[in-house]
């Protein structure tokens, strides 16, 4: 029996000492776009971030580090990610040069933080361990926050219906467009309308006088001065 509880002690023990070094336990909060950082060492930070804006989804649960990249560069988002922790197929947290708009969701999933503190982060996994990390993400993105940072990919029509002056300036382009049309159609119908009255008046007469000789009855086939009489002039002349 002694042995029994000699074994459950050592157990337990063995169970607390392992979660007494835990290392490293990173909650974040994605309705209020914060991290919140321990270490089994005693450090405590707590960092504005930016998730996924409206669009793009950040996903939640709890994860391990699978990866950690010093410099790394997407291609896909032409952006650099310095100091990245990656914890699911290509999220991580890594820093960002758009630090203005930490604090709102702004990126395409992945979790940013100010350079300094992507640093501070990815130096506490590499010095704990991967397996001494956890990651949780909670919450959801207040759709409210992400409305200044909808893709900067918007049609110009979207810019253009935003801005008063840039409507107007546009409609002004259309309407000078429509009226310089206007202005050569009705140049070119009076250039047509010339040209025919030209021609009528070159060419009235012999339509009137073409018009009487159609209307003149036709003459006998034996009329003088129709067609010649078959008699040569030595005969008896014409008829």
């Amino acid at each position: 029996m002694r042995r029994v509880l000699g074994c459950l002690a050592l157990l337990i023990a063995a169970l607390f000492g392992s979660s007494a070094q835990a290392g490293i336990d990173v909650q974040i909060d994605l309705a209020a776009q914060r991290m919140q950082v321990t270490t089994s060492d005693g450090e405590a930070y707590n960092w504005k971030i930016s998730s996924g804006r409206k669009g793009f989804r950040t996903p939640t649960g709890v994860y391990r580090p699978i990866r950690l990249e010093k410099s790394w560069y997407s291609r896909k988002y032409d952006g650099a990610m310095p100091h990245s922790v990656f914890f699911h197929g290509g999220y991580a947290i890594h820093g960002t040069t758009s630090v203005g708009a930490l604090g709102r969701p702004a990126s395409h999933g992945c979790i940013r933080l100010h350079p300094a503190n992507a640093a501070k982060l990815f130096a506490l996994v590499k010095k704990h361990g991967y397996g001494q990390t956890r990651i949780a993400l909670n919450g959801s993105v207040n759709d409210s926050l992400s409305r200044f940072a909808r893709a900067s990919t918007s049609s110009k029509a979207k810019i253009a219906k935003a801005s008063p002056t840039n409507s107007r300036i546009a409609s002004s382009k259309v309407a000078s467009s429509q009226m310089a049309k206007s202005k050569i159609a009705k140049a070119q119908q009076r250039y047509h309308d010339q040209i025919v009255v030209q021609e009528r008046q070159r060419y009235g007469g012999w339509e009137a006088a073409r018009g009487q000789i159609l209307l003149r009855p036709s003459l006998p086939a034996n009329a003088y001065g129709y067609q010649p009489y078959y008699n040569y002039p030595s005969r008896g002349g014409w008829r």
